[in-house]
């Protein structure tokens, strides 16, 4: 049986060392370097893991060794089991970042370890949270041949599906979950600052932001896209650009999404063509043809 190591002790760390100690496989050793880490880590996963302040102890006590810390300090982990390491042959190392691919581990394959990244495409806001999602989360992975297996494995005790993706892929991947998910909530926000204005919150938005959802679920965003834009409603997006005042940072926003609103439905075929140009001339320069 392998022995799982964990270095970073934080939100991702602990709920995916969780979901793997849950479905059996043997996590050995965590580490951080902050005992409030360690101890949350430790009300997780109980009694039968090593917790140190030593990433070494882990990389040496383990065979498969998940690097979970934040992305900025991935490199530093990988200078120190580099320099405190000997041979690494047969050990898989992988990171879960998901914006680099797991050649930002180089130069530890020179020691014969085999490389990769796992990352777990979902919000984590807490540990709690993230545990309840994880098994319903699709897994994307790539990296060495040799690791894949291994990450396969994980992925499927922790996830829904597991998919593979290309190292220079990363970017783009990860540029995907930073619109649909993180902007999203940027979005919301918005939203919520222009319905201050009128004394409303978010809650009776609610029904109408989960029907959006599960349209876009079964049909996709084009097929889902509703209002104004869509139905070639001139008079109404130029009072929403009037009533925006000098809220500029919030009428480029508007303008911007209006215009990819547009192109959605020149693809429909909903508009007429001088109903587009019209659009396209309120809009401004976020709704050109290209």
């Amino acid at each position: 049986m392998m022995k799982v190591g964990i270095i970073g002790a934080g939100k991702v760390g602990i709920s995916i060392g969780f979901m793997m100690k849950r479905s059996g496989i043997a996590v050995h050793a965590v580490s951080d370097v902050l005992d409030a880490s360690l101890d949350t880590a430790r009300a997780y996963l109980a009694e039968g893991v090593s917790y140190t302040k030593n990433n070494i102890d882990v990389a040496s006590a383990c065979d498969v060794i998940a690097i979970t810390t934040q992305d900025r300090i991935i490199k530093d982990v990988v200078k120190e089991i580099d320099a405190g390491m000997g041979s690494l042959d047969g050990k898989v190392l992988f990171h879960t970042s998901g914006a680099d691919p797991s050649s930002i581990l180089k130069p530890l394959d020179k020691k014969g370890a085999l490389l990769g990244s796992l990352h777990p495409l979902q919000t984590f806001p807490d540990i709690d949270s993230a545990i309840s999602v994880l098994p319903d989360t699709y897994i994307f992975i790539e990296g060495d041949k040799g690791a894949l297996e291994t990450l396969a494995f994980i992925g499927e005790k922790v996830g829904c599906k597991v998919q593979l993706i290309g190292s220079n892929d990363k970017v783009l991947y990860h540029l995907s979950a930073v619109f649909v998910c993180n902007l999203l909530c940027a979005l919301y926000y918005a939203g919520e600052k222009i319905m201050d204005a009128i004394n409303i919150d978010l809650e009776p938005f609610l029904p109408i932001i989960r029907a959006t959802l599960k349209n876009i679920e079964n049909k996709g965003p084009l097929m889902s896209l509703t209002g104004p834009v869509i139905r070639g409603d001139l008079k109404t997006v130029e009072a929403h650009l009037r009533a925006m005042g000098d809220r500029e940072e919030y009428k480029d926003v508007y303008k911007t999404l209006s215009g990819i609103a547009v192109k959605m439905a020149v693809e429909r075929k909903t508009l007429d063509d001088e109903t587009v140009r019209q659009l396209r001339s309120i809009l401004g320069g976020n709704a050109d043809e290209h």
